[in-house]
């Protein structure tokens, strides 16, 4: 177990000005406090968090940082409090204690709904602090290197979180050497035989080419050394999981495999990283196919290096990776490598945290991920989304200004448009890559141009989310799609209420609703309305409520037997009538009266500000006589007023909205209707039938047939008319035909 001085000497080591009565009096407290605890392995508590901070030490982060190492468990496993903590080291190590402390009480691996919810407050905490995050991946891996000393039945679950969660979150933070390590872990545990297997290759690759790796080394620093060029060449074999995920994705054998050893080649400056790629291609052959150069375009996570492989001595493939020692740095302490806290300048405190958000792309992905918790995904949409993005590689891809967007492979335009912002994502139309038109469906590619084609009259439609890869374009397309829903109950709603109120001869305005606001438990106005049209609350209990006076009696109230129009009804005061003109002065006469009648609400097709959908069986076609059956959840259904299908709302008074057509003729739209044709069964009958419907340009949208007699089949044909002239004729000519003996059209 390492000594106090140990500690203080590792800090020192890369900062010179470091608090060392804070790490002393935290060393001293943590290990008063966990006493004579022990772990699984035997060993005392205290070994847990000192060896956390000893993992951090690595990678250099500030005083502060190493004393909530050690404290991490002092909350959860002690009599210690976050006041004591406050009281003895400040609010600011309190603060991150208890972070940590609320993260160790989550469970990960539970059902699904919990574990989402449990991921999202695992990423608020660190959202906050990244040290909070730094400490946490430090005890995660200290465990994990100790998963041994675990009862059995604990050790799946433990390796399953490892694997799910802070392996990829390491990786995202551009923590490479880390996330490796406990994805190696994690896969001993969850697959020891697969992992045996290639442990034991991978034995007997090492004794079959002894010293393969020095060699190599050795010819390449020599090569560079020749030409000029001061680097280091370090070899290692790479690890089992790493080697176990490439056999899995591209379906090799271990045998197929020909780089298994990988090599770093560190130099002073970038331009020398060039100088250096520049000697490797003229004395060895590439492999067509493998050079990406990460450093004119980094990754995400703000990795940069130059990958190439090379056909080099020995006549083996040879994995080279090229960077600067800054890269380097950042390549293995990922975010924990940012100057957060240099020497000379360190300082705790927000001022950092924020130049860190700046600096690091990392972050700044772990920053617009918790954006996204803000906008209304459930937790499970949102555990979903992000391992989506914690999981996939990455294309790179420019808009037309040169701006570069990172996206996960297999992001379609829909997704670049999103990334971009979300106001071009719901405006997107259409796409441009590298100057051709394309499909947004699109598999965008490393290096395309993409420009979007926006228009301020688009919605995106609800099946993009099935295209979308990424979580922040899946969130935002749903939550335009219940905005627009929301839209179009909201103008039903509106609709319904001031018919209603003009009925009952009340005034009518957005002002009079908020007195119903609290007895309907609504937010606002426009959820009230979206209510309403959605059929949750009806249009007469928001009249009570604005109108506390208002009797609903049921009882027409009918103006003087001397005025026009109207006769001796008291036996009808069950009706329901359309209010004359005369009922109305000038002033008070409700905006839906024309022409002395009480107009009914207009539709228009299937589109417009309010959800409308026709009868299933048969639909309905401009003139119709018809009626709007308001049905929760779903908006209106039209029906011809002939419908049998009415019978069953006879009781349902309430349910009806009287409805009319409202065609524009500029823009004639079809509709849908059904008939039923008896024909003989003999050969072009069918085509006859059908020439008869097109020649009269209908459109058949479904057809169904029936075989009735050897002679006669009957059809069961769905059309698309212009109106019921249009139908009539098309049913008048196929009554004509000789070969039809019965056309009838039905009504659902």
């Amino acid at each position: 177990m390492m000594r106090q001085y140990e500690l203080v000497e590792r800090v020192t080591r890369y900062n010179p000005n470091i608090d060392e009565a804070l790490l002393n009096k935290a060393y001293v407290y943590a290990m008063q406090k966990h006493g004579e605890q022990k772990r699984a392995s035997g060993d005392p508590y205290f070994s847990h968090p000192l060896e956390v901070a000893a993992i951090l030490t690595n990678m250099k982060v500030d005083d502060a940082t190493i004393a909530v190492a050690l404290l991490h468990d002092t909350i959860e496993d002690t009599d210690a409090t976050r006041t004591e903590i406050d009281t003895v080291f400040g609010e600011e190590i309190g603060k991150l204690v208890d972070g940590l402390t609320k993260i160790k009480r989550l469970d990960l691996v539970s059902r699904k709904a919990k574990q989402a919810e449990n991921f999202r407050k695992l990423l608020l905490a660190i959202a906050d602090d990244v040290r909070v995050l730094l400490v946490k991946l430090a005890d995660r891996l200290h465990n994990m290197r100790t998963l041994q000393h675990m009862p059995e039945h604990k050790r799946a679950r433990i390796a399953e979180e490892t694997m799910d969660i802070y392996a990829p979150l390491a990786g995202r933070m551009g923590m490479h050497d880390m996330r490796e390590e406990l994805e190696d872990i994690s896969f001993k545990t969850l697959n020891p035989d697969a992992y045996e297997t290639i442990a034991e290759r991978l034995r007997e690759q090492r004794e079959s080419n002894a010293n393969l790796i020095e060699e190599i080394e050795e010819v390449l620093t020599n090569r560079l050394q020749e030409r000029g060029m001061a680097a280091l060449v370090k070899g290692r074999e790479k690890r089992p999981y790493s080697i176990f995920r490439k056999m899995q994705n591209k379906s090799l054998g271990f045998e197929q495999l020909s780089d298994i050893y990988g090599f770093r080649v560190t130099v002073g400056t970038v331009e020398a990283c060039y100088r250096v790629l520049g000697i490797i291609h003229t004395e060895w052959p590439t492999v067509p196919g493998r050079f990406k150069d990460y450093i004119s375009t980094p990754k995400s996570n703000d990795y940069q290096s130059i990958h190439t492989t090379i056909v080099g001595p020995s006549r083996q493939r040879v994995e080279l990776q090229i960077r600067t020692i800054a890269m380097d740095q950042l390549a293995e302490y990922g975010i924990a490598a940012h100057a957060l806290y240099k020497e000379g300048d360190i300082e705790r405190g927000g001022r950092n945290i924020a130049q860190l958000s700046e600096e690091s792309k990392a972050y700044e992905w772990l920053r617009r991920t918790i954006d996204l918790l803000a906008e209304g995904d459930t937790p499970e949409e949102f555990l979903e989304n992000t391992k989506l993005e914690l999981f996939h590689d990455q294309v790179f891809c420019f808009t037309p200004k040169g701006r570069l967007i990172a996206l996960p492979r297999g992001a379609t335009p829909i997704d670049f448009a999103y990334a971009v912002h979300t106001g071009i994502g719901n405006t997107c139309v259409g796409c441009k890559i590298d100057g051709k038109i394309m499909p947004l469906v699109t598999e965008l590619r490393n290096g395309d141009e993409v420009e979007i084609i926006r228009s301020q009259a688009q919605t995106p439609p609800p099946a993009w989310e099935s295209i979308a890869v990424t979580g922040k374009a899946r969130a935002a397309i749903r939550r335009a799609t219940r905005e627009s829903i929301r839209k179009q109950y909201g103008a039903l709603g509106e609709h319904i209420l001031k018919r209603a109120f003009s009925r009952a001869d009340k005034p009518y305005s957005e002002d009079i609703l908020v007195p119903a606001l609290e007895d309907h438990s609504q937010a606002s106005v426009a959820d009230l309305l979206a209510s309403v049209g959605r059929g949750d609350i009806s249009a007469q209990s928001i009249l009570k409520s604005a109108h506390p006076d208002y009797q609903d009696d049921r009882v027409a109230h009918l103006p003087p037997a001397q005025d026009e129009g109207w006769f001796d009804l008291e036996k009808g005061a069950g009706l329901k009538f359309r209010i004359p003109v005369a009922a109305f002065t000038t002033s008070d006469q409700p905006d839906d009266v024309i022409d002395g009648l009480a107009i009914a609400l207009p539709i228009r097709g299937l589109s417009g500000d309010i959800p409308v959908a026709f009868a299933p069986n048969g639909g309905a076609v401009p003139g119709d006589r018809i009626v709007g059956i308001l049905t929760p959840l779903e908006g209106l259904t039209i029906y011809p007023i002939q419908s049998p299908a009415l019978k069953e709302f006879d009781d349902q008074g309430e349910r009806w909205v009287d409805v009319r057509w409202d065609i524009d003729v500029d823009n004639p739209e079809r509709f849908p209707a059904r008939l039923t044709v008896s024909a003989a069964n003999e050969p072009g009958s069918l085509a006859a039938i059908a020439q008869i419907i097109g020649d009269n340009g209908g459109n058949i949208d479904n057809l169904k047939m029936m075989r009735k007699a050897p002679d006669f089949h009957q059809m069961l044909i769905d059309l698309e008319v212009w109106d019921l002239k249009h139908l009539n004729r098309i049913i008048n000519q196929l009554r004509a035909k000789s070969n039809v003996s019965n056309v009838v059209r039905v009504n659902g």
